[in-house]
């Protein structure tokens, strides 16, 4: 796990109402170290903020019927 603090944003492909927006947020929250998420459904992307490793957080997108980058 990434020990420092850090906020990064992922485009996520997929995305059509607020369904989406709730799943891909509780998806990005589920990796250990994330403490926040903030989806944006207009912008196509998630900003994630925390100690984490930012490919766990991309496979998690994913493993959710997702794309992510």
């Amino acid at each position: 796990m990434n020990s420092e603090h850090q906020t990064t944003e992922i485009t996520v492909t997929g995305m059509s109402c607020e369904h989406c927006v709730a799943a891909v947020g509780k998806a990005a929250r589920s990796v250990p170290g994330v403490t926040e998420a903030l989806v944006d459904l207009k912008a196509g992307t998630v900003k994630v903020e925390g100690a984490f490793e930012r490919a766990q957080v991309v496979e998690a997108i994913k493993a959710a019927g997702y794309e992510a980058a």
